[in-house]
């Protein structure tokens, strides 16, 4: 079989893999619930590949992240539930509804007016997906936010989300405050010797920390992403000048690592 620029054969291939008799045995053993985690994989590693801005390297993650889809809509079509025509489908029906002001007659809308406008069709859709489903009862704000988000990523929505109503600290300074409240609970919890407090306190100083990402305009997983990457560089400078001395960092000491890692902080800074 010959690769293709072209969806049908990508499905046609996917057919190929979970066909029951020639396919691929571990590809035909697969479920929604086995492939779901792949999914969230493959979706971190398109973010990761453009926060490098490396667009090779985004083509060939989103190729990824685009076979998911296909093989969820398959595994869906042998269920007989929906293929990936109906996928497409679902998706452009709901960009034209979400876009009156471009493919409606609402006229021209700033910035403002497109997201309210937005976040009323997505509140009419959900009432929709409701009565559909049988279910009267009244749903809270925050309950379509996905847990299966990074947990950062979640915090990031979670506070955005309740932020629309007025639940929201007024200025980041207040957020500033309460981040230093979490950080005194922390060391509180930590001489206490309780182990599940320690970590109830820690959770609440990580959310409080994306809440304060929030406040400044910074997405608090690509934050904590770069940071990841920044501390791996200069492990890595660690690593690399020890080597020089035919020694690893096992055989050096925490002052000597420490020295070598400032020198590489202050090299990424000139």
């Amino acid at each position: 079989m010959q690769p293709s620029r072209e969806i049908a054969r990508l499905l046609e291939i996917m057919a190929a893999l979970r066909d029951p008799e020639t396919g691929c045995a571990w590809d035909i053993r697969q479920t929604f619930a086995t492939i779901a985690p792949y999914t969230i994989e493959e979706a971190h590693e398109v973010a990761e590949a453009i926060s490098r801005n490396d667009l090779e390297d985004l083509r060939e993650e989103l190729g990824d992240l685009l076979l998911q889809v296909v093989f969820h809509a398959r595994i869906a079509e042998e269920a007989g539930a929906f293929d990936f025509g109906g996928v497409v489908e679902a998706i452009t029906r709901k960009l034209i509804r979400r876009h009156p002001h471009v493919f409606g007659d609402s006229g021209a809308l700033g910035p403002e007016a497109i997201r309210r406008v937005w976040s009323e069709i997505k509140q009419a859709e959900k009432a929709e997906r409701r009565a559909r489903r049988g279910n009267e009862e009244r749903p809270g704000l925050l309950d379509d936010v996905p847990a299966g988000l990074p947990a950062l990523a979640r915090a990031d929505k979670l506070t955005r989300r309740a932020a629309t109503v007025g639940f929201d600290w007024p200025d980041a300074a207040q957020v500033v405050a309460k981040v230093r409240e979490e950080l005194a609970e922390v060391e509180e919890a930590a001489d206490g010797g309780d182990p599940k407090r320690l970590a109830d306190e820690i959770g609440d100083l990580l959310f409080a920390a994306a809440n304060l990402a929030r406040h400044h305009g910074v997405d608090p997983e690509a934050a904590l992403r770069g940071a990841n990457e920044k501390f791996m560089r200069r492990f890595r400078a660690i690593e690399t000048g020890l080597a020089q001395t035919g020694r690893d960092p096992a055989d050096a000491s925490l002052d000597e690592m420490e020295a070598i890692w400032i020198q590489a902080k202050q090299a990424e800074k000139n």
